[in-house]
């Protein structure tokens, strides 16, 4: 990669692919819920095998140049999700998808909002690549709430947390046989929110447990105001 290609974090380019983020998303939201229930199936499927797709077109592309390695396997968040967007396009599952909406919008969202890929330049497939990937873990899960086809309560926030615990034990393990640091576990990135705890309290870990309920509080807030608005207009 050449030095001084890449893009500034919050510069223009970082800028422009936020603005088309939120303005992609949008448009997706609003025409996704004019669609009928099989159009709108035939989406979601189409939407969660392109996810598939061109994340294992990125391990094409890496292994073709000969920089593959443990890495690259989909063991960090973000990867986790894009298989779990491959499982509920197959079988669809409240508590996929509640652990979608809690933790694939945020998790994509901080990726976009803090990139550790900006020594990347304009032009590159993983600059591309790294943006699209994370604008469709978003989208994803936010077209299945804004049509209504999950309502997530705190009780699935539960649930999807046990179900992150439950992936981040053995993920803590591989990470100490490969050398790895698949979800953060074994030390903050440049950049990343996880940063601060290490400077603060001496150990990124503590972000997990503090984070975590701020992470569930934000992403129920927006359904419980909604949530609230139904009932009051019922009544």
């Amino acid at each position: 990669m050449p030095v001084g290609y890449g893009f500034e974090q919050y510069g223009l380019t970082h800028l422009l692919w936020l603005g088309f983020w939120v303005l992609a998303v949008v448009v997706c939201c609003i025409l996704f819920r004019k669609l009928d229930e099989k159009k709108q199936k035939i989406t979601l499927i189409v939407l969660g095998s392109y996810i598939f797709f061109q994340e294992m077109l990125k391990n094409v592309v890496v292994a073709s140049v000969g920089e593959f390695s443990f890495g690259y396997l989909p063991f960090h968040l973000c990867g986790i999700n894009i298989l779990l967007i491959a499982f509920d396009v197959i079988k669809p599952t409240k508590v996929v998808r509640a652990f979608l909406y809690y933790f694939s919008i945020p998790g994509a969202a901080l990726a976009l909002l803090f990139p550790n890929w900006t020594e990347t330049p304009f032009f590159n497939f993983f600059h591309f690549h790294s943006f699209i990937i994370h604008i469709l873990l978003t989208l994803y899960p936010l077209l299945l709430v804004t049509s209504g086809k999950i309502n997530p309560d705190l009780k699935m926030a539960g649930k999807s947390i046990l179900l992150l615990i439950c992936l981040a034990i053995p993920i803590y393990f591989l990470n100490l046989w490969w050398g790895t640091n698949f979800m953060f576990l074994m030390k903050p990135d440049v950049g990343n929110p996880l940063e601060m705890f290490e400077k603060i309290l001496g150990n990124h870990l503590w972000g997990f447990p503090i984070l975590l309920p701020i992470v569930i509080l934000v992403m129920y807030a927006p359904i419980f105001i909604v949530n609230k608005c139904k009932q009051k207009r019922l009544g």
